[in-house]
């Protein structure tokens, strides 16, 4: 069973589906680029220590060149310490110069930053002649890297140590960082915001024919014309639906004429067979009466007259009889006249119940004056014919009571007709209504259809709640004029 409380709708999922696509492509996009940024930064930084080295050493290369080669090695140590601070000075970088033992011959770094090189260290960096050692290390959440590498002579023999210490300085990548984030913040809030506005038209657009579609579907009844749909599908699955509905409505109304035609058919028939019984039934005394008096006439007898006058008041009570059963018949089969008369149903019940003369019949409203639109005759012959049922509903009672309330809900003014009387059978509640059926052993069972109708027709209804040995309540109510 599908649950419709928790199942979106298809615009609604077009719709969340278009505005996530945009939110997780931002947040993709982001994580994506926050690591590729911080791989470029030490690259960058890998790089530019790798530039200044590069710069230290060729320096100290042109030292070489403008040196004598008959120098001995303490007089070009001591020529180096001085140079190192020219040099340092034109690379803007400082540095350390260490002997080949590890031993510290000159540094322009600050006294607390230089550091002696370990022997693991040291082994390492003489065995890797041709490259380059580099110790990473971090301080304060900040990352410092320290590059070793030898200085060589002509003959490619290690003559010292070349430490260049570097800081790692991302604040330039951060803030380049940090404004691409905002930057694509922006623009992807905007993409947001238009994404939103497409997304809702783009649903609007594809679901259009879909919820004209359900709407219809909704509509359709089979009771009233059903219309086709009349929006130009914009895909093959629309159309496709589309075309299966108005064919279904072709289908619809095609059955339902049929059906109708065929009730139409059965319930004339039905009637038919009912005026043919109800016909039959004054006939037959009729034909017994008129055999009857045929043999046993006889102009000299003395009884004659009185024989002739019983035999016409028969006859003349069979064709009153008949003319009652033509007039029922008649009367059910014509819609009332809706003549749109306004009345106040307080008096015009208070006048039906003039009538009758029964002492059990009692009469209360809380109101005084109500207008509803109805014809007058027909109020009159609704409540005389539930007066009467009620009245036949109490015969067997020892203490009768009929009760009839008016009272107002709403908009709405309500009649009820109680009685104490035997009640209405749960088998044969359904059948009340029904045209031909009746629980007496005389009538037509058309009374009660004939309210029904004529309730219906002025926008009413009736309806009624019965138990068995404790009577029956049918309730009327009609609109109120305002």
């Amino acid at each position: 069973m599908i649950n419709t409380k928790t199942n979106l709708s298809l615009r609604a999922r077009v719709f969340i589906a278009m505005t996530a696509l945009v939110i997780i492509t931002f947040f993709l996009i982001s994580i994506i680029t926050i690591p590729q940024f911080r791989t470029q930064s030490d690259k960058y930084h890998e790089q530019r220590l790798e530039r200044k080295e590069a710069q230290i050493q060729r320096s100290i290369a042109y030292f070489f060149l403008e040196s004598n080669k008959e120098i001995s090695r303490a007089e070009l140590d001591s020529v180096l310490i001085e140079k190192i601070y020219q040099i340092a000075d034109v690379q803007s970088v400082n540095f350390s110069i260490y002997n080949t033992d590890g031993s510290l011959i000159n540094s322009t770094l600050p006294k607390n930053n230089i550091k002696n090189i370990k022997k693991e260290l040291l082994i390492n960096i003489l065995k890797n002649k041709d490259s380059k050692t580099i110790q990473i290390s971090k301080e304060e959440d900040k990352q410092y890297r320290s590059s070793y590498s030898l200085i060589l002579d002509e003959d490619f023999n290690p003559l010292w140590i070349l430490n260049l210490p570097y800081s790692d300085d991302d604040n330039l990548n951060t803030y380049e960082l940090d404004s691409f984030i905002i930057i694509l913040l922006e623009v992807y809030l905007f993409l947001l915001i238009l994404s939103i506005v497409i997304s809702y038209f783009v649903s609007v657009y594809i679901t259009r024919a879909i919820s004209e579609i359900a709407y219809k579907m909704n509509q359709t009844r089979l009771d009233k014309t059903n219309t086709k749909i009349e929006v130009k599908p914009r895909s093959k699955e629309i159309y496709s639906l589309v075309n299966s509905y108005n064919k279904m409505v072709d289908m619809l109304d095609e059955s339902v004429e049929k059906l109708s035609k065929s009730n139409k058919e059965q319930a004339w028939r039905e009637m038919a067979k009912q005026v043919a019984h109800e016909i039959k039934n004054p006939l037959t005394p009729m034909k017994l009466s008129v055999q009857s008096f045929q043999r046993s006439f006889d102009i000299n007898d003395p009884n004659i007259n009185n024989k002739l006058d019983e035999f016409i008041q028969t006859l003349i009570q069979q064709i009153e009889t008949m003319s009652s059963i033509a007039s029922a018949f008649s009367n059910f089969a014509e819609m009332p006249a809706q003549l749109g008369e306004k009345i106040n149903i307080i008096q015009t019940v208070k006048l039906a119940l003039e009538i009758f003369n029964e002492k059990q019949i009692e009469f209360s409203s809380e109101l005084y004056d109500v207008q509803v639109n109805i014809d007058r005759a027909q109020m009159v012959r609704i409540i005389t014919n539930l007066i009467k049922n009620a009245l036949q509903a109490c015969e067997s009672i020892e203490n009768p009571l009929i009760q009839v309330i008016i009272k107002k809900k709403k908009n709405n003014v309500f009649i009820d007709i109680k009685d104490n009387g035997t009640g209405i059978s749960t088998p044969i509640r359904n059948k009340i209504f029904e045209p031909n059926f009746t629980t007496k052993s005389s009538g037509m069972g058309l009374g009660l259809g004939m309210v029904k109708n004529i309730v219906n027709s002025y926008d009413g209804e009736i309806t009624f709640t019965s138990k068995v040995n404790h009577g029956t309540t049918f309730s009327i109510y009609f609109p109120i004029l305002k």
